[in-house]
């Protein structure tokens, strides 16, 4: 069974909206980990790319802020994130439940490696399923 890991939001300053929704509810700016930084800083890469904001008590979800044009055909401007230990077999009962399959992607920040799966409820609305990090 799947449970609720992120709300996503597509956007063109992670910082900057990751700031505003930590104000606006009181939650913390989550900085990366020391590894995930030098990961990304060795690799050129853009440490401004994502941002997170997490309730201090723990009782809300957590916001991920990902660095993405509005003109891209990924862009899903906000939209859940699903952990499931076993991605694929959720993904199926999904499927089953009456979800559609857009693509399956991985990718690499630092030294972290994921695989998710883009999908659509049966109304269209995106959303994706990642094993937890």
């Amino acid at each position: 069974m799947a449970t609720l890991g992120n709300i996503t939001f597509a956007c063109e300053d992670p910082r900057a909206l990751a700031e505003f929704w930590a104000g606006a509810l009181e939650y913390d700016l989550e900085e990366p980990p020391p590894e995930i930084i030098e990961a990304i800083e060795a690799e050129g890469g853009d440490l401004n790319a994502a941002a997170a904001a997490v309730d201090p008590a723990e009782d809300g979800p957590r916001l991920f802020f990902k660095k993405m044009p509005r003109s891209s055909p990924e862009h899903i401007p906000i939209h859940l994130d699903l952990n499931a230990d076993e991605r694929e077999e959720e993904v199926e009962r999904l499927t089953e439940l009456g979800a559609t399959v857009v693509e399956t992607k991985t990718g690499t920040t630092g030294p972290v490696t994921e695989t998710w799966t883009v999908m659509r409820d049966p109304e269209g609305n995106g959303f994706c399923v990642q094993s937890p990090y």
